[in-house]
């Protein structure tokens, strides 16, 4: 028998022995075998720590990225680890147990082939295939390593030929407090879990929220599903419509899409429960049912003289003089005594904050009178008497007071309190006041103020339909006094619950809010920002929760974003934007940003503080009727 030179011929005697080829074993060398297999240990079986695992990690590459490990999986099981599933990584040989979630994959790659190997390439273009055998591939993330029962950050990695095993659903809902009783909807990659938030937590929703995202993404359908969600768990909401797209959330939806989605789901529709539509007077409402309906109007002593110069647009010098004219108006209100009567008037006066609030008792006739008689006496003319303000059958008074105190201002009299001015610029202010009163939105006689109190109430849901103002400024100074009397009204019930009251919750939702605070504007209007802001620093406090809501991101300023902990962020295909995301959201996985320029309409990437990380949802249908939904 001849040798290539690696193995030694075989003895003619072990040739006799075996005999010819398809004989039997000899007995002999059965109970030898059987002899080494019980010295060895018996009969192979899978080491109990790997029973039920679904893949195995593998080793690290040059290419491998910190806190990720690659898993290898067998044909069969390819199904049961979807992308975000949550797997449990035994490592084996130093006794560690880490979690993790699925962020790539997962994919199929053939056994010991490339998948774009000139064999499987050139059957394809040939019009066959050639389909050897294959397994899966996923690429986890860690999110800590489980220690006597807590998670803690990982200091090292699971080593190679670790088992993984797949959480099941009761698992993965407490490992990422998912829980909670309003629903957001279901985690791409899974069909029985659904994720919620808690509306009793102030670590949550008074975080303040923002939603953001390209027009058909979905943010009308997410807005409409929570507003339903906060009415549900006894949320007092405000919604500021500046489109009147949800002036009909109390009738269930009629849009087929959402009534298959719906059902789909095993959801109904169904409209909100009460809900009051609230508008400007003088203005139209998109909603069709009037037994709903409340005119509203605007106070001007609710309203900071500071922001109200910004929101009309005066420039600085334009502003001085306005202040001006308001410190007169102060005084004239004083000495006819309207303003302050009692002493507890007086005490108001003393603690008066007016970078948040105007002057109790001032009207903006008020205030434009004083314009017209300073415009007056900066020209050299004489001041008016007439007075387009009622002051009752003081008006003569009333003229008298306010000549004397505008020549006590008057140019020259007092270098110190003179009215700064040429005549142009003043009429300049007076046109642009002139025009505030000519819309007759504040102080008017036939609709009163917005009784806060009543939208603070426990599942009360306020519309506040702006769709017919036609005027940024106009809806800015609406927004502004609406947020400063919420504030204020919150605050009450605050006290209230520290007496021993039922807390009240209240989340306020801004819809287009790029129009309110875009870089721009809270440049034009730094007094308006911060109120905002304290409002939002405070509001944390006392259960008062904001949601911005977007379609331009692109024009929301950092000072803004920082003010948010939690997102909602539909499609966004702005490569900028999604940077400055990054920057707020670091602890997002990058796998999930290149996703979110694709995202098909009614998904979401979703953070939420209470989240354990943040999550692919496919956001539930909304079960109430929108009015713009194509």
């Amino acid at each position: 028998m001849t040798n290539n030179g690696n193995t030694p011929n075989t003895p003619p005697d072990d040739l006799h022995r075996w005999g010819k080829p398809g004989a039997a074993v000899p007995s002999d060398i059965l109970e030898q075998l059987n002899s080494d297999i019980e010295g060895a240990g018996g009969e192979w079986s899978e080491p109990v720590e790997y029973k039920g695992a679904v893949g195995r990690t593998m080793f690290d590459l040059p290419n491998s990225e910190d806190n990720t490990v690659t898993v290898l999986l067998p044909r069969e099981e390819i199904s049961k680890v979807p992308s975000q599933s949550l797997v449990r990584l035994r490592s084996v040989q130093d006794d560690r147990v880490y979690l993790g979630i699925v962020v790539k994959g997962p994919f199929a790659e053939p056994d010991g082939l490339r998948g774009d190997a000139p064999i499987v390439i050139t059957t394809a273009v040939r019009g066959g295939i050639f389909m050897p055998r294959y397994h899966g591939r996923v690429q986890v993330e860690l999110i800590g390593e489980q220690v006597g029962g807590v998670i803690v950050p990982p200091r090292l990695r699971p080593l190679p030929n670790s088992p993984i095993f797949v959480l099941d659903t009761e698992a993965t809902m407490d490992i990422l407090h998912l829980e909670g009783d309003i629903t957001l909807g279901v985690p791409v990659g899974y069909e029985e879990l659904t994720a919620s938030v808690p509306s009793d937590k102030k670590s949550v929703l008074p975080r303040h929220l923002g939603i953001l995202g390209t027009t058909g993404g979905g943010k009308s359908t997410t807005v409409s599903g929570l507003v339903a969600g906060f009415q549900g768990a006894g949320i007092a909401t405000v919604v500021i419509d500046t489109e009147g797209e949800y002036t009909e959330i109390y009738q269930p939806t009629d849009d087929a899409t959402m009534l298959t989605t719906l059902a789909k789901r095993g959801n109904v529709p169904h409209g909100v429960p009460n809900v009051r539509v609230y508008h400007l007077c003088g203005r139209e409402t998109t909603c069709p049912d009037p037994s709903r309906i409340t005119p509203f109007s605007l106070q001007f002593s609710a309203l900071s003289p500071y922001l109200v110069a910004e929101a009309i647009g005066l420039s600085d010098p334009q502003q001085q003089r306005y202040l001006k004219a308001y410190d007169i108006t102060k005084r004239l209100l004083d000495k006819l005594h309207i303003f302050p009567v009692t002493n507890e008037d007086r005490a108001k006066v003393y603690e008066l904050d007016e970078m948040e609030t105007g002057y109790p008792g001032m009207t903006l006739a008020h205030i434009y009178d004083v314009v017209r008689a300073c415009t007056a006496a900066v020209a050299g003319e004489d001041i008016p008497a007439n007075f387009f303000s009622t002051f009752s059958e003081r008006r003569a008074e009333a003229a008298t007071e306010l000549v004397q105190l505008v020549r006590q201002h008057d140019k020259g009299k007092d270098k110190q309190n003179d009215l700064l001015g040429f005549p142009i610029t003043w009429r300049i202010m007076q046109s642009r006041i002139s025009q505030l009163l000519r819309l007759n939105i504040f102080d008017n006689a036939h609709a009163g103020p917005i009784h806060y109190a009543d939208l603070t109430r426990p599942g009360h849901v306020s519309i506040i339909d702006l769709s017919d103002t036609d005027s940024p400024q106009i809806n800015n100074l609406v927004i502004a006094e609406l947020l400063r009397g919420l504030m204020s009204a919150q605050n009450e019930n605050y006290r209230r619950t520290e007496a021993g009251g039922e807390q009240r919750r209240l989340m306020i939702i801004v819809e287009e809010a790029h129009e309110f605070l875009s870089d721009e504007r809270i440049k034009q209007m730094p007094v308006l920002f911060q109120q905002v802001a304290r409002i939002a620093r405070r509001g944390r406090k006392r259960w008062l929760g904001l949601v911005f809501v977007t379609q331009l991101p692109q024009h929301m300023p950092d000072e803004v974003l920082g003010l948010i902990n939690n997102y909602i962020l539909h499609k966004i295909s702005d490569a900028n934007v999604v940077g400055r995301l990054k920057r707020s959201l670091g602890v997002v996985d990058e796998s999930l940003w290149r996703r979110l320029p694709n995202l098909a309409p009614g998904q979401a990437l979703v953070s939420m503080t209470r989240f354990a990380r943040p999550l692919l949802i496919n956001i539930d249908p909304t079960p109430c009727k929108l009015r713009m939904v194509e």
